[in-house]
């Protein structure tokens, strides 16, 4: 009788709670449809024991793209922003910028001309801002420039133009056992000082480009790490899932993005086997955000949209999925 009374106690507990799970809601900022229901869905099947799709918690790895996935990227990306902003607060000590494009641009606020200089005037301007110091200087930098520079549109720090909605995705897939990474064309050196305040995530659990880095030692025999114009490694279309193995060292179950950058990210997470999900972030509200997807020179979503159509991929509707953009 002991033993019929405890199952029956059991069996109560089990579905109250299953009750106060279904009520409370862990994505308040999306809105309910197909999109929050397949994520939810999914992270029940995977997290069940007993499931058929169950998934150890050691195996739960989920990436996420950072621009335009967890922040806005329009109208740049953020990290030229701060470029810019660089070249701008070290143009005292090169005298020479004033009158040598691309910098002279950059300086006169002449955004055609610099336009004019192409990629090669960009990997000058990135490259002079984010070498000839070291890795703690840099850190400091980034810092600073997160709290005081401003979107040009919204007027409020970068850092605060995260997508709430994704910031509940994470939260919610952390407190189910996963283990979230960001994988990022970004620079590696660039997110890593701010990222565990924002995200959650510590730097350790970001995969980004980078640069090297020399080891070096002052008169006083104390060791600094430089960084030089070299580029190491660009995490970014097809090296995404050469930097997933490199760094994480296992196959994603769960992987978002919202560009063509991100689609071997995705297509790499769908071919494991068990349970997948590969989900895009379609940017779609002009009115909270911005608008734009097939032609955009930043964050282009066009192949990789095509893919998620064709193969069943979850693809979020800015607009229609969020009720709120920023936190």
């Amino acid at each position: 009788m002991r033993r019929v009374i405890h199952l029956i106690s059991s069996v109560v507990f089990w579905i109250c709670a299953s009750s106060a799970y279904a009520q409370s809601d862990a994505l308040p900022s999306w809105n309910d449809g197909g999109t929050k229901q397949s994520i939810v869905d999914f992270v029940a099947r995977v997290t069940a024991q007993g499931s058929a799709d169950f998934v150890p918690v050691e195996q739960r790895i989920a990436v996420f793209d950072n621009d335009g996935t967890l922040w806005c990227e329009q109208p740049i990306y953020f990290q030229f922003a701060f470029a810019f902003d660089r070249i701008k607060a070290m143009a005292a000590q090169h005298p020479e910028w004033k009158t040598t494009q691309p910098y002279k641009a950059i300086l006169d606020g002449d955004m055609k001309a610099f336009a004019a200089s192409g990629e090669k005037g960009l990997l000058q301007i990135v490259t002079a801002a984010h070498s000839g110091m070291t890795t703690d200087e840099f850190s400091k930098a980034v810092i600073e420039w997160t709290t005081t520079a401003r979107h040009p549109r919204f007027n409020r720090p970068y850092t605060q133009l995260v997508y709430q909605p994704m910031l509940e995705l994470l939260a919610y897939l952390r407190a189910n056992g996963f283990k979230t990474f960001i994988v990022s064309g970004g620079g590696i050196e660039f997110m890593r000082p701010w990222v565990e305040k924002i995200y959650g995530i510590p730097p350790e659990q970001v995969v980004g480009s980078s640069g090297t880095v020399a080891l070096q030692m002052d008169a006083g025999g104390k060791p600094s790490l430089l960084k030089t114009p070299k580029i190491e490694f660009v995490d970014d279309g097809p090296g995404k899932p050469v930097g997933i193995n490199r760094f994480i060292g296992r196959r994603p179950i769960f992987a978002f993005g919202n560009s063509d950058g991100d689609l071997q990210m995705l297509q790499w997470t769908a071919a494991g086997g068990g349970a997948r999900f590969m989900g895009l972030v379609r940017h779609t509200d002009a009115e909270r955000e911005y608008a734009y997807d097939r032609q955009s020179k930043i964050g282009k979503l066009d192949k990789a949209l095509d893919e998620a159509t064709a193969k069943g991929w979850k693809v979020v509707d800015m607009k229609k999925d969020w009720k709120t953009i920023f936190p």
